[in-house]
């Protein structure tokens, strides 16, 4: 025998709540909006070169998947600057933003303390004068080719830059991303790391609905959230929750990490291949997300590509 059709109007929260079930006390949804009104945004972190985002790109359009954001970990120090430049020209093809995470940093530096078992809260930190130097020359460097998206993980640098960008010494269109590593776990910590000049922060991806609320209840700022972490991160996979997090973190750019896969930071032309067919399986990861969202009762809308807001690069053509 053939299955019958699902009848019509039959939801999980409705069977549920014939038994006398909810699964939890509702969160409120955000009133807040990206400047196109819409509620998320898609990112494929770990976009570690040109090659990898025109496998994120080519991935996508198979897939009808809107990218909006690549984000980086290796850093933008270890692309050369025609490596720079061929981001810049791809993304902005493509209206899609690319974060690149300012090194050096700390778990690379000569100091060990942050390859310690407990150091790792130490890994995204400068160390020193010399090291703040060198992070600002990264910037300079990226954004001479184009580049108007930066990952921080140093309130100091965080600092530095903002003011340097309201002096009128950066371009007013840079983004500054609050990388996973100074993820803040209360909302006063959020609120502080607003105040040093963030434009978009990540926050622990273990939170519940609640925390979440929380977090949005002091700032209008885009919420980064990995809906699925690499191991290093905890292995978290909600993306059949994307929804419901979507609607009490809005504007949320929703992230895909991947468990089960190889480390890949550094990375560079001996793990090309890898870093694209990770990052291939990250873009198929949103596709399915996006059906999770599609198929939830909510009505949340994504941004498209070049949406207001985005640090989409600007490149010397």
């Amino acid at each position: 025998m053939t299955a019958e059709p699902q009848a019509a109007g039959i939801t999980a929260a409705g069977v549920l709540a014939g038994c006398g079930l909810t699964a939890e006390p509702a969160a409120p949804a955000s009133q807040a909006r990206f400047p196109d009104g819409t509620h998320f945004r898609i990112e494929i972190p770990s976009c570690e070169g040109p090659e990898v985002l025109r496998a994120i790109v080519d991935e996508a359009s198979a897939r009808g998947v809107t990218v909006n954001r690549v984000s980086q970990g290796s850093g933008a120090m270890l692309h050369s600057e025609a490596e720079l430049a061929e981001l810049a020209r791809i993304a902005a093809d493509n209206g899609i933003e690319v974060s690149l995470f300012v090194g050096p940093r700390e778990e690379w530096d000569i100091g060990r303390a942050a390859g310690a078992a407990d150091g790792g809260i130490f890994a995204g930190r400068l160390r020193g004068t010399r090291q703040l130097r060198y992070a600002v020359e990264d910037i300079l460097r990226a954004t001479e080719q184009g580049i108007r998206g930066f990952l921080i993980a140093d309130p100091g640098l965080l600092q530095l830059v903002s003011e340097m960008q309201q002096s009128g010494q950066l371009p007013a269109s840079i983004v500054w991303k609050v990388s996973a590593v100074m993820a803040p776990s209360n909302p006063l910590a959020f609120r502080q790391l607003e105040r040093f000049g963030a434009s978009t922060i990540n926050v622990p991806s273990d939170l519940t609905l609640g925390q979440v609320a929380e977090m949005r209840s002091v700032s209008t700022l885009p919420i980064d959230l990995y809906v699925e972490t690499p191991d290093a991160m905890g292995g978290v996979v909600r993306g059949h929750e994307a929804a419901d997090l979507v609607n009490v973190a809005a504007p949320m750019y929703v992230k895909f990490g991947l468990r089960n896969s190889r480390l890949l930071y550094p990375s560079g032309l001996h793990l090309a291949a890898d870093a694209a067919a990770i990052a291939r399986e990250k873009v198929r990861r949103a596709q399915i997300a996006l059906e999770w969202i599609a198929r939830s009762e909510l009505k949340l809308a994504q941004s498209g590509p070049g949406a207001p807001g985005l640090g989409v690069p600007e490149p010397g053509r």
